[in-house]
């Protein structure tokens, strides 16, 4: 199973139910993990964990 497949089904699972509500949900959750990832070896950490 691919990678790919996941974000496909997820999209179709979108796009057929019409949770569209979802949406903004999931890319804040995506780029809160992002910037958790990319924040935590450099200078900016101190000023993430501030945040929460």
């Amino acid at each position: 199973m691919s990678k790919l497949s996941i974000f496909k089904e997820l999209w179709a699972f979108l796009r057929i139910r019409k949770k569209w509500w979802l949406l903004p949900i999931l890319i804040f959750i995506v780029v809160l993990g992002l910037i958790l990832i990319f924040a935590q070896g450099s200078a900016l950490a101190p000023f993430i964990y501030t945040v929460f």
